[in-house]
């Protein structure tokens, strides 16, 4: 999803409660990772991997100047023969200390040995964010947590988009007198989109 599908989201969403929480988990996981210079862990469940998010992620730390929001995508099947950034297995959350961050996203009940090592890496001082569904346990464990519940109107995949975005904007303050190329496209798209004033 674009800078211009992103901003058409948000008209859309105004007025209900997504945009205000999606840019508070965002605040949250950009105030962790930059508080600590970097870090983060990235992991879904056995069935679902956050490929997605972990390339938006990439590109909004690339485009914002925040590299610290560049992910570690940790994944439960790796294998030694994977590239290199494809092959980080669960051990690496077993290796979490103080200063890192874990983003757990999760559209279902995360699992046992998800859970055990996620405790784990929260005991050694990590800090632990949940993007899920609602799963008490999960929930329990994360500093902080946005629940996307089945029944919602937005989607996990959709949230993702919302939380990249604006993790990746509110990186940064604006230069005095120049606006960030990203706020001039959003701005242009809302031109566009906006229907033709009335002419008398």
């Amino acid at each position: 999803m674009d800078a211009v599908r992103v901003a058409l989201l948000r008209e859309v969403l105004a007025g209900t409660e997504w945009l205000g929480a999606t840019r508070r988990f965002a605040e949250g996981l950009r105030g962790s990772v930059v508080s600590y210079g970097g870090g983060l862990l990235l992991v879904g469940t056995a069935e679902y991997e956050p490929w997605h998010l972990a390339a938006h992620l990439v590109d909004e730390a690339a485009w914002s100047g925040t590299p610290e929001l560049s992910p570690t995508l940790v994944r439960h099947g790796a294998r030694a023969s994977d590239p290199a950034h494809l092959a980080v297995g669960l051990g690496r959350i077993e290796a979490a200390r103080r200063g890192e961050t874990l983003l757990v996203v999760s559209p279902a009940a995360p699992g046992a040995p998800l859970l055990e090592r996620v405790l784990d890496a929260r005991r050694a001082g990590a800090t632990v964010l949940a993007l899920d569904a609602g799963d008490r346990e999960l929930g329990a464990m994360a500093h902080e947590s946005l629940t996307v519940p089945p029944e919602q109107e937005l989607d996990l995949d959709t949230v993702q988009h919302l939380v990249s975005a604006a993790a990746g904007e509110n990186s940064l303050p604006s230069p005095r007198g120049r606006r960030r190329f990203r706020d001039r496209l959003s701005r242009l798209a809302d031109q566009l989109t906006a229907p033709p004033a009335a002419r008398w």
